[in-house]
């Protein structure tokens, strides 16, 4: 076998959370260009409806579903649909999340489940939902999208590293518990990406902008580009024996002390 063609997903459904925009439709965009069928999930009709125009701008044909990934029934309702009109899962990619940069001091109990509730029991629940039928299949993919605060703190973040601390955790444990029926789970922790919520951040003389320059040896923003290839191959049967791993795109921020003061 040709090793580029342990990369193809042709024929594969994959199932994107939260990817009418951004990181989740940068990503199924290059599961779709590798042969994959797209299923992707959002809260409400108006953003499926603009996540199903972008993706056919790109010669797509996505399937779009309303679906709250924090409810079990829904969850489960939309599973048996996408097996009914598109085919088994093969691919899950738990992506959709949320952030609250509340200090925690500040921050309510409910403003910190919210989080916890999207970033990490969702994961779970969709998880939960997709992995009996990949045991019946007898192969399955679960990517989390982790980050780079699955490993440090930083300040007005605490639910946030509390909640992708934990994915990383949940992506070991299910690659632990059902990697014997070939299932892969790994994560993706994204670095800092260009999407159009950094773009105030990004503008030349922003210090946050510079603070992220200065700390990244590529010394650039991470663009969703940046995400494909490794999202891609963690997808693939090129990845089978990679199992309970995360895969920081960060451009080497977590490997980088910083420059020394001059």
């Amino acid at each position: 076998m040709n090793i580029l063609d342990t990369f193809s997903l042709k024929g594969k459904v994959a199932l994107i959370t939260g990817a009418s925009y951004g990181i989740g439709f940068a990503i199924a965009s290059a599961y779709a260009d590798a042969g994959a069928k797209i299923v992707f999930n959002d809260l409400k009709q108006d953003l499926v409806d603009k996540g199903l125009e972008a993706y056919k701008a790109l010669g797509i044909e996505a399937h779009g579903y309303v679906c709250d990934v924090t409810k079990e029934d829904q969850v489960a309702y939309m599973i048996a649909k996408i097996k009914e009109e598109v085919g088994t899962i093969d691919i899950l990619v738990n992506n959709a999340g949320i952030i609250k940069r509340i200090p925690m001091c500040e921050m309510s109990a409910e403003e910190f489940r919210q989080v916890i509730d999207v970033d990490l029991n969702a994961p779970f629940i969709v998880s939960k939902a997709v992995i009996p039928s990949m045991i019946e299949k007898g192969h399955g993919k679960i990517i989390n999208i982790c980050s780079m605060m699955s490993e440090l703190g930083r300040e007005t973040v605490s639910a946030y590293a509390a909640a992708k601390g934990g994915l990383k955790m949940l992506t070991k444990n299910i690659a632990s518990e059902y990697g014997e029926y070939n299932i892969q789970c790994n994560g993706i922790g994204p670095g800092y990406i260009q999407t159009p919520q950094t773009a105030p951040l990004r503008q030349d003389g922003h210090p946050f902008n510079s603070f992220i320059i200065s700390k990244t040896p590529a010394a650039r923003w991470g663009t969703t580009e940046d995400l494909m290839g490794p999202a891609v191959f963690l997808a693939s049967d090129a990845s089978d024996f990679v199992n309970g791993h995360i895969l920081y795109v960060d451009g080497g921020i977590l490997a980088y002390i910083g420059k020394q003061p001059q």
